[in-house]
């Protein structure tokens, strides 16, 4: 499946929930890049709380993963009161080169 997310610029980031909690999730986190691909676990909390360990990835890409894990948890909550799942069972975003590569 790497190869199919693996791009041919910038940095492809991928969030896969493995366990709901209701109040939080579980997700195994991937940044895959033209050299390489940096795994982890995040845990995300309603309350918009993130905690994210992406490995050995690159500096400057671990905050792009951050704050789309934190956009993801933000949002939680209020898609609970609306009646909708709150915790996406997968999240995937590229960003073009230059944008915190």
């Amino acid at each position: 499946m790497s190869d199919a997310l693996t791009p041919t610029e910038g940095a492809r980031f991928l969030l896969e929930r493995e366990e709901d909690h209701d109040t939080h999730a579980l997700y195994r986190v991937a940044i895959y890049t033209p050299t390489g691909t940096y795994e982890g676990r995040a845990t995300l909390r309603d309350d918009g709380s993130v905690q994210v360990e992406a490995g050995d990835a690159p500096g400057a890409l671990v905050p792009m993963l951050h704050m789309l894990a934190k956009l993801t948890a933000r949002s939680a909550a209020k898609k609970r009161e609306d009646g909708l799942p709150p915790w996406p069972a997968r999240i995937t975003r590229w960003r073009g080169p230059g944008r915190g590569e």
